[in-house]
């Protein structure tokens, strides 16, 4: 090959035309730009696709299970109803009725007559704030 230019090409040619034969530098910072792009919307699209669990964390172990669920379901299905029923299930607090319910039973237990564990299990040992003395 002839490295000497075309005497018909002009003599100032733009800096983003390479010489036959060596590295282009404007397609390899381009190349680079396109990688860091796209780890970076990766980066982000993630973050913003787990943010109900992020904010589910905080709450009840079931609560954020089935938020996490919510969140892989609308991330294999594509469905984007999912990811907003999984943000705002996240968002709301439940109450807990378990231990006011649980509380009340051992109550109406008392009230009964019913014998109550430590008295139904003689064997059991008693946790330390319940031991009488």
């Amino acid at each position: 090959m002839n490295a000497d230019m075309n005497p018909l090409a002009p003599h100032d040619l733009p800096a983003f035309i390479s010489a036959p034969g060596t590295t282009d530098p404007f397609m390899v910072g381009t190349g680079i730009f396109l990688l860091l792009s796209i780890l970076i919307a990766g980066n982000l699209f993630l973050r913003l696709h787990t943010l109900p669990e992020r904010l589910a964390h905080k709450g009840q172990k079931l609560q954020f299970e089935i938020v996490a669920v919510l969140g892989l379901l609308a991330l294999f299905t594509h469905i984007h109803l999912f990811w907003v029923a999984g943000l705002l299930l996240a968002m709301i607090d439940i109450p807990d009725f378990g231990t006011s319910l649980s509380r009340m039973a051992k109550s109406l237990e008392v009230i009964a007559g019913l014998p109550t564990e430590a008295e139904a299990d003689p064997d059991r040992p008693t946790p330390p704030s319940k031991q009488v003395t």
